[in-house]
């Protein structure tokens, strides 16, 4: 996920642009703009933070008017400040005005878990563990999601179920336990798809450990567990910590020695970034 590709990428901008232009358009610039007038905007931050979705904002520019000329300012993933430049805009008044809202959603989304997944990877300090994010993204949005987390400088658990196997909670209980559980796993899959499941209790780990599994993940465990679990993996299985994850808990979970820590807020929670499109001059 370190970029995009176009053809995942533009249906989702066509997709939103459909949306907020409806059936008849941008009928307030329409009737309240000349179709001859020019502008030269900038996008600029209104806070702190990390910038993602760029390509998603110069997307909707040129979907509405491939005759606008967009230049960034800043590169995808660049740290800014309340009232950094990131982005111009200059062309018919129209075009732009009928893609400003969508360009800086989509800025505004993709800044915001990338922000909160920077302040999270931040807090793990020196210890060894990685952020990494969880399915709990906004339906349809999720390679875009997903991209704004590694943009932050976080990782991605599976993207889709076709991943990797995933044996949780649920799992379990229907399959009858965790050791049918990861042998039907085994003599499901071939050779290249990684195993992980999810363990409630140190006796789960144990016997999942004894089975054998490519990585557990340790569910809502409290802070002795965790690090008792790391020891009792020792270095056989990645070891992932999930559940009751904040910002203030972070550093004490990573000094449990953990691999890996998933939060589901980095995506389902992240608090949209401050972002707006100013009006400079007539371009």
């Amino acid at each position: 996920m370190k970029n995009i590709p176009p053809l995942i990428l533009e249906p989702l901008v066509r997709m939103a642009l459909a949306e907020d232009l409806g059936r008849g358009g941008d009928i307030t610039s329409d009737n309240v703009i000349p179709a001859t007038a020019r502008a030269h905007v900038v996008m600029a931050s209104r806070q702190e933070g990390i910038i993602a979705g760029l390509d998603a904002a110069e997307t909707a520019f040129k979907l509405v008017d491939p005759l606008l000329t967009v230049k960034r300012l800043v590169p995808e993933g660049a740290e800014v400040k309340a009232g950094d430049e990131i982005m111009e805009v200059a062309g018919c008044a129209r075009s732009i005005l009928a893609a400003e809202r969508v360009a800086l959603n989509f800025v505004g989304r993709l800044s915001g878990i990338a922000t909160l997944t920077h302040k999270m990877v931040t807090a793990v300090g020196n210890h060894k563990a990685k952020i990494c994010s969880t399915r709990k993204t906004t339906p349809g949005l999720r390679a875009l999601e997903k991209y704004a987390v590694k943009i932050g400088g976080g990782m991605n658990h599976r993207l889709g179920l076709d991943d990797a196997v995933l044996i949780k909670d649920n799992h379990i209980a229907i399959a009858g336990g965790v050791t049918v559980a990861l042998r039907r796993a085994k003599e499901g899959i071939g050779h290249m798809v990684k195993i992980e499941i999810e363990v409630d209790t140190l006796a789960q780990l144990q016997e999942a450990l004894e089975e054998g599994t490519d990585a557990v993940m340790l569910d809502n465990m409290s802070l002795e567990d965790m690090a008792t679990a790391v020891k009792m993996t020792a270095g056989r299985a990645i070891v992932e910590a999930s559940g009751g994850v904040t910002l203030e808990r972070i550093p004490k979970i990573a000094a449990t020695g953990v691999d890996m820590i998933s939060s589901g807020a980095l995506t389902h929670s992240a608090p949209n970034f401050d972002v707006g499109l100013d009006y400079k001059a007539a371009a």
